[in-house]
């Protein structure tokens, strides 16, 4: 077991190379040294608010190095970190941090304030250290190890089978294990990963903690939800060499042969099913590639076990690995039997990475996390698997209705159960339609009450106030009645097979040239015709990938770039269409609108619509769990 602490690991790299490049998000270069003397500084701060160990400390900030800083000063004083989501409602927010015992939250000014937090409650973050006034040196030296190794160091919320979300508690030594097993991915001193994950999705640990502790350096893409070409942008302006990519994102580069597989040396993927096809097609485009498949659910801390890919693998199902460093996993009979090898059984896991159990929620933990005769402690994972004859591991699917999509952990009971507080709604069921495909949908099946005429746009609007975004369904059917089974059980695979009958705006019309590159685009994505200028993306059955997706294809054919933000900002066919008309006149001048086809191969033609950049998960790589968390 790993007895030392991160801020520990990464004071010894300060130590050893003091001016060795730690961090950089384009505009801010941070050493080692100054890495550690800045989060000394900021833990004196800390310290003086009162902040010591077991501490829990809320932190909502923009991805950057000011957030790096941020964790290890939280870390430095013995406290606990909170990651939180600038894109998750203030209920939420409000119920994350009451539940965690937050007694601080350290972040931008600006997202502070949106989260409705008072100044008695946070400290402001800058570039240079705090807005908060007072000494930014220690009365003395705070101990990098100030930390137990057992001790608490991240909260990460999961969805709630209950209804509410569920605090992951995950001690230093589960994470130390992660990124010092010297089994696992290999990250040197001349290697530069990406952190573009959002600090809520554990991927953000592994993106984070195993360059940091191992002497690399860490590149912070500064968009908030980058899209493909802004990740591929940071992957070569930075020099990554690793980067660590959701299931469904990897598919959708591999599937448009993206050039970010030629400048990388190791990819990671996993959050969902790893598509033999797709990764393939990327191992014989890119011979030199390691591709890793990961697998590892929260609770055990972000990977529990790794698969090297060949192409031998894309022959068929491709396995989830083997453990590494203090993980073990097991494959268990209802009994808790160990099953034959070959056999099909649920997924038990023990070691040192083992999460210390849910936020104040007792049972929850007693019920999850057992003792487990010459075993010790072990979580039940609900994921059944099989091992190979080479002692692989083989996922094969859930034994409960918990669902993954698009590297989030969605447990359908806290989505339905927040529908049903809505007045209108009678009765619900939330399932995914064309599970494993690009354009997977949660898919919500409800039956209204007797006089509710709300249109679905409005009761997605008011689940979007109570549910991050990747728990509020992008498809809705209103039906008469649930369907059941035999038993008298809500027949989910028979609403899961069912397509909902869409309920689209009215508002076509004659469509501009502008306007029709956005309607072909969206019904590339959507694989259905568009042709209304009042319809909406998300209305249609679109999530942020599909959107990724269309923001590349407008980008080729006019030249201009959609933000993914400005996107979701902007979702109709009009709204998108304006903006691109704008970013087409500023590039080339006013008659470049109505001409798509020659603005789009005009020389100078490319510009930015709306903001230059992504403004505030999925994220790139999701918010919320995993690639390969089991979240």
């Amino acid at each position: 077991m790993t007895t030392a602490t991160l801020p520990a690991l990464i004071a010894r790299q300060a130590e050893r190379q003091p001016d060795a490049l730690a961090v950089t998000d384009g505009s801010t270069i941070l050493t080692y040294r100054e890495l550690v003397d800045a989060a000394a500084q900021l833990a004196a701060v800390l310290a003086a608010r009162g902040i010591g160990p077991g501490s829990a400390v809320g932190l909502l900030c923009a991805r950057s190095t000011r957030l790096v800083v941020a964790q290890l000063a939280i870390w430095r004083t013995g406290g606990h970190v909170l990651p939180l989501d600038p894109a998750y409602p203030r209920p939420r927010i409000a119920e994350m941090t009451s539940d965690a015992g937050v007694q601080l939250v350290l972040g931008d000014k600006a997202l502070l304030a949106e989260a409705g937090l008072t100044e008695e409650q946070t400290l402001v973050l800058t570039d240079h250290g705090t807005d908060a006034t007072g000494p930014m040196t220690p009365d003395g030296p705070v101990a990098p190890d100030a930390a137990d190794p057992a001790a608490p160091a991240l909260v990460f919320y999961t969805s709630g089978s209950t209804g509410r979300a569920k605090g992951v508690l995950v001690p230093h030594r589960a994470v130390t294990d992660l990124v010092t097993a010297p089994d696992a991915i290999a990250v040197g001193p001349r290697d530069r990963v990406l952190f573009h994950s959002a600090v809520t999705f554990d991927a953000s640990t592994f993106e984070l903690w195993a360059p940091l502790a191992r002497g690399a350096a860490v590149a912070v893409s500064p968009a908030d939800r980058p899209t493909a070409e802004e990740l591929g942008r940071d992957v070569e302006r930075f020099g990554v060499t690793t980067l660590l990519l959701t299931s469904a994102l990897f598919h959708h580069l591999a599937a448009r042969q993206s050039r970010i597989f030629g400048v990388l040396r190791t990819v990671a993927v996993g959050g969902e099913v790893l598509s033999p096809e797709h990764a393939g097609a990327v191992l014989r485009a890119f011979p030199w590639l390691e591709l890793v498949n990961v697998y590892g659910p929260t609770e055990a801390t972000t990977f529990t076990t790794l698969h090297w890919v060949t192409q031998a693998d894309c022959a068929g199902a491709i396995p989830i690995g083997r453990t590494f460093g203090g993980a073990r996993a097991l494959v268990l009979d209802e009994q808790l039997a160990p099953v034959p090898p070959g056999t099909v059984g649920e997924l038990w896991i023990a070691g040192d990475r083992l999460a210390e159990g849910y936020v104040n929620r007792p049972e929850l933990t007693a019920e999850r996390f057992r003792e487990l005769p010459d075993v010790g402690r072990a979580y039940r994972s609900g994921d059944l698997a099989r091992q190979l004859p080479d002692g692989t591991m083989e996922f094969h699917g859930r034994t409960d209705e918990q669902v993954k999509l698009r590297g989030f952990r969605i447990e359908p009971g806290e989505v339905e159960h927040a529908l049903l507080q809505l007045p209108e709604v009678a009765e619900a069921a939330v399932v995914v339609r064309r599970a494993g495909q690009a354009d997977a949908a949660l898919t919500a099946c409800l039956v209204l009450a007797e006089g509710a005429g709300q249109a679905v746009e409005t009761l997605r609007a008011r689940l979007g106030e109570r549910l991050p975004a990747h728990l509020v369904p992008t498809a809705w059917a209103v039906l008469d009645a649930l369907p059941l089974t035999g038993s008298g059980k809500v027949d989910r695979r028979a609403l899961a097979a069912d397509e909902p009958a869409g309920q689209r705006p009215s508002g076509a019309g004659v469509l501009t040239p502008i306007q029709q590159v956005v309607a072909e685009a969206w019904s590339r994505a959507l694989e259905r015709p568009i042709t209304d200028l009042a319809a909406d993306f998300l209305a249609e059955g679109g999530h942020s990938l599909l959107a990724m997706w269309v923001v590349d294809d407008l980008r080729e054919d006019l030249g201009v770039e959609l933000s993914l933000a400005d996107f979701l900002d902007h979702p109709t066919v009009a709204g998108q269409a304006e903006l691109l008309e704008r970013a087409l006149r500023e590039a080339d001048g006013p008659d470049a609108a109505g001409d798509p086809a020659g603005s789009a191969g005009s020389e100078g033609s490319a510009g930015s619509a709306g903001s230059a950049g992504s403004a505030s998960p999925e994220g790139s790589a999701g918010t919320g769990d995993t690639p390969g968390a089991g979240r």
